[in-house]
């Protein structure tokens, strides 16, 4: 990142990744409207290239795979030299491959969990020491209400949103009494390209803008868990606290038929 990379915005510098599309590309757009200078982050270079010309001036992009320790922790240091102090993270890199127990896969679990947690995790590992010294910022982590409990086809890809809530929970306490903010936003469904793959239905669907803009919200509500669409997230709630066996009776009706 060079110095004519350098943007300034009144809120101070966030950083999106998964940026170049879906959630992560809305919510970079609706920063920069809202008044941050954003990083964004994706291993995409054209697609990161393409958003920020939507904003000329307002967006950096860095491409960077979260999978990669070592290059997560250049950039964030890169991040901080060229622009400052990194004031809030939104944490979006994740994939999502469905899962089916006739042919069960590990390597199909190894690769989410390297991405959809691990790379998280290295995300975490190189801002904690720099907001925590500063007592300041704002790190909010994107799971999914899939990970409240789980459902046939996302075995693999809830076990990962599950890890991530989990994590945030036990991390919350000891980082707020240190000055620095955490949150889990958990969306339902969204129109992305992952979701586009989808061949069954999506109830509650929400585009990628409203997505972001019920981010922005939350974020400005100071909420921990930040989840959305309301009756989306609402269902999978009450999903969650039924006994096993209401549950199950009403997970097998979203199995396939064979």
């Amino acid at each position: 990142m060079t110095e004519q990379n350098v943007v300034y915005g009144d809120r101070g510098v966030a950083w999106v990744t998964g940026a170049s599309s879906g959630i992560g590309r809305a919510l970079c757009l609706a920063l920069v409207d809202a008044g941050w200078a954003v990083v964004a982050s994706a291993r995409g270079e054209a697609a990161l290239a393409s958003l920020a010309a939507e904003r000329t001036g307002r967006i950096v992009p860095l491409p960077l795979d979260i999978s990669d320790k070592v290059a997560v922790s250049a950039a964030v240091a890169q991040i901080e030299a060229a622009n400052g102090p990194v004031s809030l993270a939104v944490l979006c890199a994740g994939t999502y491959e469905r899962d089916d127990p006739k042919a069960f896969d590990s390597a199909k679990l190894q690769r989410m969990m390297d991405l959809n947690v691990v790379g998280t995790a290295h995300c975490l590992e190189a801002l904690l020491p720099p907001m925590l010294s500063r007592r300041a910022g704002r790190i909010s982590v994107v799971s999914s209400v899939s990970g409240y409990t789980g459902l046939p086809g996302a075995a693999f890809y809830g076990a990962t949103k599950a890890a991530l809530i989990n994590m945030c929970e036990a991390l919350y306490p000891e980082l707020e009494r240190n000055g620095v903010k955490l949150s889990v936003v958990a969306p339902g469904f969204v129109e992305t390209p992952l979701t586009a793959k989808n061949d069954f239905p999506m109830p509650f669907i929400i585009t990628a803008e409203e997505a972001a803009r019920s981010i922005l919200s939350g974020l400005r509500a100071d909420r921990f868990l930040i989840s959305f669409p309301w009756k989306m997230a609402l269902s999978m709630r009450l999903l969650s606290y039924l006994p096993h066996r209401l549950r199950f009776a009403l997970t097998k009706r979203m199995l396939r038929n064979d």
